[in-house]
């Protein structure tokens, strides 16, 4: 029997923005044929591509009933929020999804699967609650061997956490495979592997394991042409620079494309000043550069907030500044960044 297809309902209830409904944003992006409508009262009947520039023509309902009209088969939380836990207001009306015959697909900390009532109302209904953040039991530490594969290992890396490390390399990976590159895009939290169907929620791993569990990532696709492996965190930011020394050392990049939000000043959640680009440039290739040498070779910009005019002179200044190509992918497509991975690599085997 063929697997059930999914299509969802986004719960965003309050929150639908490009900064706190991440998850929502990207599935929309990425996987608009799998949404249904997404459910936020705060925000029912707006256009929903104005208000987080994606996901167009799909319908934003106020209640789970008028979600059900839709006929999805899973709920899925639309939030990315700090310390990924369940706000305790939706707790009811997850229970309701469930009695009403949808499974749970959850990227958060807090693992639903875990919650007495949760798991009581799921077992009644027998539906199934998937909890995307939960990594393996059977990680281990690095032995430091992925700069040995034969595949090309393009690494994502930000001044900031939250800026599209994951588009980025969604859209280089696309790019990429229309030019003839046996590609995969590697995810690495949650969004990402809810995208991809696979990969490893590393801000969930033990803290010995992280760069261990980012060398599998690679291992485990070792036989492919290129890896465009999703970023997280950041090396600057006080409260989420380990994943990204993990991936930094565990994926042991020969590239980096890194990604930057010029109209950010300061690191969200835990404020603290971010630094020129030519610094945070020299930074990574010098840390990842003690386990494999790196090259940073390109800048992937978010410039949503900023007017047409003013991000195409963001993108000037900003080549003028670090020497290197650089583009907003949204805007203009990811042909730029993979321009410069062929510039670095040479082309495809297939083109060559």
């Amino acid at each position: 029997m063929a697997a059930k297809q999914r299509r969802m309902v986004i719960l965003t209830e309050g929150q639908l923005n490009i900064w706190s409904a991440k998850t929502a944003v990207s599935v929309m992006r990425y996987c608009p044929d799998e949404v249904a409508c997404v459910l936020d009262s705060k925000a029912a009947g707006q256009d929903i591509s104005k208000l987080v520039g994606t996901g167009k023509g799909i319908p934003v309902v106020a209640t789970l009933k008028e979600a059900l009209a839709f006929k999805p088969n899973t709920l899925l939380i639309g939030i990315a929020p700090v310390g990924g836990h369940l706000p305790k207001a939706w707790k009811k009306l997850l229970i309701e999804a469930l009695k009403s015959g949808l499974d749970l697909l959850s990227g958060l900390h807090e693992f639903l699967n875990e919650d007495p009532d949760l798991a009581k109302a799921a077992a009644k209904a027998k539906r199934k609650i998937t909890d995307v953040r939960k990594p393996p039991d059977d990680l281990d530490c690095s032995e430091n061997i992925a700069k040995n594969v034969k595949a090309k290992r393009v690494l994502a890396v930000g001044s900031d956490c939250n800026i599209g490390k994951m588009s980025v390399m969604l859209e280089m990976n696309a790019e990429a495979k229309r030019r003839g590159w046996n590609a995969e895009f590697v995810a690495t939290g949650q969004t990402g592997i809810i995208i991809a169907g696979s990969g490893m929620p590393m801000d969930r791993t033990i803290s010995d394991f992280t760069n261990g569990a980012a060398e599998r990532l690679v291992m485990e696709r070792k036989n492919r042409e290129i890896l465009f492996v999703e970023g997280q965190g950041a090396i600057g930011h006080p409260a989420y620079s380990a994943v990204t020394m993990g991936l930094l050392h565990g994926t042991a990049p020969d590239s980096m494309i890194m990604c930057h939000c010029p109209t950010r000043k300061v690191t969200r959640h835990v404020p603290t000043e971010i630094p020129p680009l030519p610094f945070l440039i020299d930074l990574h290739e010098k840390i990842a550069g003690l386990v494999c040498s790196a090259k940073v070779i390109g800048i992937g910009l978010n410039t949503f907030e900023m007017s047409a005019s003013d991000a195409q002179k963001e993108v000037e200044k900003t080549e003028t500044l670090t020497g290197l190509p650089a583009t907003d992918v949204y805007r203009y497509g990811a042909e730029k960044l993979v321009d410069a991975v062929e510039k670095f690599y040479g082309k495809p085997k297939k083109a060559k």
